[in-house]
């Protein structure tokens, strides 16, 4: 159980960071590629800092269809070492979804659905219990 409260915390640690990111999203290119470089807090296939070679497996894997969006972690799943939550999240740091996983489950998918008409940036993420917080940024 102490494990569990672990990761609770540790997630509710990035969860603050995103939600602090989310302003970051909303900034220019430029301003952004200084900014979302939060080294230790939120990697991306792109700045994958300590965890270099690791975005196969972290990086959520996205599929549009329709007004459904669904997340899916090529992760495996142990008790030891799993994916422990996804996220969507908008360019204003708005959450349209989140699931938590745990190590017994068969895979780390998730599916959220839009509002009606939403059309934008949106943010996926995915949580590993020892890889930490990883982002993926993608249109709609």
């Amino acid at each position: 159980m102490k494990d569990r409260r672990s990761f609770i915390r540790k997630g509710a640690l990035l969860a603050s960071a995103a939600m602090v990111s989310a302003s970051v999203f909303a900034k220019s290119e430029s301003e952004k590629k200084k900014s979302i470089n939060l080294p230790g807090l939120v990697f991306t296939e792109e700045s994958q800092g300590k965890w270099e070679g690791k975005a196969g497996s972290h990086v959520p894997i996205v599929t549009v269809n329709g007004n459904k969006v669904t997340l899916l972690t090529a992760h495996g799943m142990s008790n030891a070492h799993y994916i422990v939550r996804h996220t969507l999240v908008d360019k204003a740091g708005t959450m349209i979804g989140s699931k938590t996983f745990s190590g017994d489950d068969g895979k780390a998918e998730s599916t959220f659905e839009l509002p009606t008409g939403f059309s934008g940036k949106l943010y996926a993420t995915s949580f590993c219990n020892k890889h930490d917080f990883w982002v993926k940024e993608f249109d709609v």
